[in-house]
């Protein structure tokens, strides 16, 4: 059965293994997450498990969230994510899923929210090259022609276009992380490597599609 578990950045450091190697890692507070909703494709369409993590105040649920968690008999969490499933679920609505369901040296894809950097121009955006510098050229960081290459001259731009805009704050998931440490006491994962989004960001951790290369 496929494993996950939300959790939240906390930030970087390193340890040292037994052999005196140091290793960075990725401190995640990992759960424990709460089975909300069990959809599957008789019911839905589809099969997927309905996972909440984090503390809210009731006075940021709105009426149908609290009527959602109600039915599910669980209290209100700030973040829900939704995990595709191969078959039919088979978690029980208002069960728990600890850090211990990961230990050291598996293998995970982690799914977090870039950090947003703001509006940028093509160069930065999409490593485009600049134009001269001198000899009379007015040119120098401008994205350059964007005509369309298409029988009569288009007279549109085509949607997804590279040209300067906002950067960051998309979704990525980074692939085949290996467990280095799981602290059960403190709901601690430590990760091997970077993860997307900045401190506090909220991530996705599940088994890896790619188990082996």
């Amino acid at each position: 059965m496929a494993k996950g578990i939300l959790g939240k950045k906390l930030g970087m450091t390193q340890i040292f293994t037994e052999e005196g190697k140091v290793v960075p890692v990725t401190v995640i507070e990992a759960g424990p997450t709460v089975v909300v909703q069990n959809k599957t494709v008789e019911t839905d369409g589809y099969n997927a498990v309905q996972l909440g993590f984090g503390t809210v105040k009731d006075k940021k649920v709105t009426q149908p969230q609290k009527g959602h968690f109600a039915k599910a008999g669980v209290k209100p969490v700030k973040f829900i994510c939704e995990m595709r499933l191969p078959s039919a679920p088979e978690f029980t609505v208002g069960q728990t899923i600890s850090v211990d369901t990961f230990s050291a040296g598996e293998l995970i894809d982690v799914v977090g929210t870039a950090k947003g950097k703001g509006f940028a121009g093509a160069i930065k955006r999409h490593n485009f090259s600049r134009g001269p510098m001198g000899h009379g050229s007015k040119s120098h960081r401008e994205p350059g022609s964007i005509g369309p290459r298409m029988s009569g001259g288009g007279g549109k731009v085509f949607k997804g276009k590279k040209l300067p805009g906002r950067m960051g704050a998309h979704r990525v998931t980074v692939q085949r992380l290996s467990v280095v440490r799981v602290d059960t006491d403190r709901n601690l994962m430590l990760i091997k490597g970077a993860v997307p989004g900045p401190k506090g960001g909220f991530v996705v951790i599940k088994d890896t599609v790619k188990p082996t290369k």
